[in-house]
């Protein structure tokens, strides 16, 4: 067993680590103590991160339904507003149908007024000329005197019937 290599180099391989373990031991488990401890450090940085970031989701979240809530209360005013301007347009264009339509009835009223008169004027124009042709032909100079000596005397009572 002396001879047999094999020996000889399980006897190297334990004197090596027991000679230079401890040495090799501390700083080996020093890096990774160190590297465990940086993980360890990521870790609760990611952890306090992710905490940050659903903090922030949640914040955006409740913003985002403030917002859609005031989108809806703008778009609901809007349309309230929009039915009541419609509601004053339909009434003011009925009033001012209405307006055009009295001016139009008060026009057709002023025009029949006009009419009748002009045709009231033309009938007594027409009446006077015939009453004078009618006169004129059949009265004579004596019959013209009496006529208008009846028509003097007669006039204290037609005016006194006039003014009662």
């Amino acid at each position: 067993m002396l001879h047999e290599p094999r020996f000889w180099s399980a006897v190297a391989f334990f004197l090596f680590f027991i000679l230079f373990g401890a040495k090799l031991w501390r700083p080996l488990s020093a890096a990774l103590d160190a590297r465990a401890q940086k993980i360890r450090a990521d870790l609760d940085e990611a952890a306090r991160l992710r905490r940050e970031a659903e903090q922030m989701l949640e914040d955006a979240t409740r913003e985002r339904e403030a917002a859609l809530a005031e989108a809806r209360e703008m778009v609901e005013h809007s349309l309230q507003e929009a039915a009541r301007i419609a509601a004053q347009a339909r009434q003011d264009a009925d009033d001012i149908a209405r307006r055009r339509e009295q001016m139009a009835r008060d026009r057709i009223a002023a025009a029949e007024r006009g009419a009748i008169r002009e045709v009231r004027e033309a009938a007594i124009d027409i009446a006077m000329q015939a009453t004078q042709e009618t006169l004129a032909g059949s009265l004579t100079a004596d019959g013209d005197k009496t006529l208008i000596d009846n028509a003097i005397s007669g006039l204290p009572s037609a005016l006194s019937r006039r003014a009662a």
